[in-house]
């Protein structure tokens, strides 16, 4: 209970709305609800909703999925990473066992955690069974009062493993889903593929700020066909005007500056001339406009690399070029 106590009070770092209710004012409310998930053997969560409510409650109406005890008594993982699985295990909609049998296998709903969604793997309306993220909800409907729905699942939504925190990866394994919140793809192991959101903060941090926005816009398109990417090469323009395109010619242009292997600049040198670069863009390949060793200047389709290797992990790696790449065939692509 002490160990619980002192990891509650690291996650009191959560910004308070002030439109939500207080801990004052619900407190009767969530004396209900701890009682209820202990009554269920779901204590260290108990505790926690009472302690930091703010973890699990950020709208109107919530539902919280209890982890049991035995998954997180033991867990190492830092305070940061054991709020955001709490986050992950919460959601901003009212969802009851009843509503969650009237949806349809495939379906996703979001989480508290930074728009990551879960998804509904099996659904039996008959036998009332439902898994989320192959997670079975075991203990149904713990706590059913206002704005506040509680069920206890068999374990965590997502495995966490804080030693790829650091190198990039994503530590909350989270399925794929489309803008209709319709499953595409079931989590992955991320440390095996491209981790995008990394490659975007990146860009983003060096100034490619309009790159960076162009390839966050267009990164569901990439991930629906790509999703299991293992390495790229990106160019990185540092302006990118092309951000104001339709959404279709942005997402051709985009993945027009990204190759689907990685590609060191001295590995990019010692390519013959006019050697071609396959790129994310069906039927268009970048060519080396000039061959040249490691020492002379090298040029993508007659564009600079002005800052080679400017970023580079054992999957992806970053050149900064002078400007962007042209697609003469496509209208608007000289603005």
């Amino acid at each position: 209970m002490l160990a619980f106590l002192a990891i509650s009070t690291a996650l009191r770092s959560l910004p308070r709305d002030n439109s939500l209710p207080t801990k004052t004012t619900i407190a009767p409310l969530l004396l209900d609800a701890s009682s209820a998930l202990r009554k269920s053997g779901f204590n260290i969560i108990a505790t926690l909703l009472q302690i930091t409510p703010e973890i699990f409650i950020s709208s109107p109406h919530s539902t919280i999925f209890a982890i049991p005890d035995s998954s997180i008594a033991n867990a190492s993982h830092t305070s940061w990473l054991l709020k955001h699985l709490f986050q992950y295990h919460a959601s901003p909609l009212q969802l009851s066992m009843k509503d969650l049998l009237k949806k349809h296998r495939g379906s996703c709903f979001p989480t508290l955690f930074h728009g990551k969604n879960v998804a509904l793997t099996k659904v039996d309306e008959k036998e009332r069974v439902v898994e989320i993220n192959h997670v079975l909800v075991s203990h149904p409907d713990i706590f059913l009062n206002g704005p506040l729905t509680i069920h206890g699942v068999l374990g965590p939504f997502t495995s966490m493993d804080p030693r790829y925190v650091n190198q990039g990866w994503d530590h909350i394994q989270a399925p794929i889903c489309d803008s209709n919140l319709s499953l595409v793809s079931e989590a992955i192991d991320t440390k095996n593929v491209v981790e995008w959101t990394h490659v975007i903060r990146l860009l983003s941090s060096k100034g490619f700020v309009s790159f960076a926005i162009g390839l966050n816009s267009v990164l569901d398109g990439i991930l629906y066909d790509k999703m299991k990417l293992n390495s790229v090469t990106v160019f990185a323009p540092p302006e990118f005007s092309f951000v104001a395109s339709a959404s279709s010619l942005l997402e051709k242009i985009v993945r027009f500056h990204i190759l689907p292997r990685k590609l060191t600049y001295m590995e990019l040198a010692s390519l013959p001339a006019n050697a071609t670069l396959c790129t994310l863009a069906p039927d268009h390949d970048l060519e080396i406009s000039k061959a040249v060793n490691i020492t002379q200047e090298l040029m993508i389709n007659q564009v600079k690399i002005v800052a080679p290797n400017m970023f580079e992990s054992k999957k992806f790696v970053i050149h900064g070029i002078s400007q962007a790449f042209k697609l003469d065939e496509l209208p608007n692509t000289s603005r």
